[in-house]
């Protein structure tokens, strides 16, 4: 078997002139335009992390971003808040914009009308569903094995479940899956269940790239997957209002061990929590504050550059596909 592989070429990487069918997560905070920039250039689609909103952060990071195409990635209820930061960054010219957590409906056709291609990452199939409805150009199935906020199903079964539906309702549709997926190995799988790509958090998380503290990164060096827990007390600690239906996956630590399972006793001492918790965070204090990574932390074991992590991931990918072959029986 030859030690050399072309570049993987899926429907995602056709379709947006790419080298590795890989899309950056757009991490809140960590997704910067360094990050998004890095990825861009070493061949995938790099999404800045849009957040809560930060106009003047948002700007930073284009500006960051250079001449490097890049898109951005909103949480949808947050951006229904306000609607007019999407023409903000529509004005921008990006190469995609993402939407997540709520109902896009009313932010795709404005997206939908300046030619811009849209993503919709979503946790269930009611949500595919409406993505498709929204005219959504690629669906990211998001498994629970994911960091930061998601929901229950598992990536292994939501993947090939929503290639289904879009085999039968949006066969032009893209599919990407999310959740899990740190290596090759992740890659691999995610395109023989169905998926034209992946979108990738946690190991690009843990790049030189991104807008992480050194203390956060060294405390997922020293976890694995078991560390992890889906929780709703760092929204509440930091005064968001996320819906119900999403929790985070973080680190467990010393701020998890004293208020999961107490969010009625959290949320009488609120105000007080809320400044401590966004001291910790500006510290990058990953005990008083928390490390949004996922179930795959434990296949993550250095900081690398973002690019080298992509390299690696499609030639462990283009090696594994084609070994699979050692599977079949030989004809008769």
């Amino acid at each position: 078997m030859s030690s050399e592989f072309g570049p993987l070429k899926t429907r995602l990487t056709e379709a947006f002139d790419l080298r590795h069918p890989v899309i950056g997560a757009p991490m809140a905070f960590a997704a910067g335009g360094k990050l998004a920039a890095t990825i861009s250039e070493a061949g995938g689609l790099g999404l800045i992390g849009g957040g809560y909103g930060d106009v003047e952060w948002l700007s930073q990071q284009f500006e960051a971003a250079g001449n490097q195409p890049v898109g951005c990635g909103f949480i949808t209820w947050s951006l229904h808040k306000q609607p007019a930061l999407l023409d903000i960054v529509l004005a921008k010219h990006p190469k995609a914009i993402l939407l997540s957590f709520d109902d896009p409906v009313l932010l795709a056709p404005r997206i939908k009308d300046q030619g811009v291609p849209l993503i919709c990452q979503i946790q269930t199939r009611r949500d595919a569903e409406r993505a498709i409805d929204c005219g959504a150009d690629v669906i990211v199935a998001q498994g629970g094995e994911a960091g930061g906020h998601g929901e229950k199903r598992g990536t292994f079964s939501i993947v090939p479940e929503v290639a289904d539906l879009i085999a039968k309702k949006a066969p032009d549709t893209l599919l990407c899956a999310a959740g899990g997926i740190a290596d090759g190995r992740g890659l691999a799988a995610a395109l023989m269940l169905g998926a034209d790509g992946v979108l990738v958090g946690s190991r690009l998380w843990a790049s030189q790239e991104a807008n992480v503290s050194s203390r956060m990164h060294e405390a997922a060096l020293r976890a694995n997957g078991d560390d992890t827990i889906r929780s709703q007390v760092m929204d509440l600690a930091r005064k968001l209002e996320w819906p119900k239906r999403y929790t985070a996956r973080v680190l467990k630590n010393d701020f998890i061990r004293r208020w999961h399972g107490h969010e009625a006793e959290l949320m009488a001492v609120a105000e007080d929590e809320a400044v401590k918790y966004r001291k910790a965070w500006a510290e990058g204090d990953p005990e008083r504050s928390n490390t949004f990574v996922g179930e795959a932390v434990g296949l993550i074991d250095d900081i690398e550059p973002a690019g080298v992590i992509l390299n690696r991931m499609t030639s462990e990918a283009s090696i594994l596909l084609q070994a699979g072959q050692r599977f079949l029986s030989p004809g008769s």
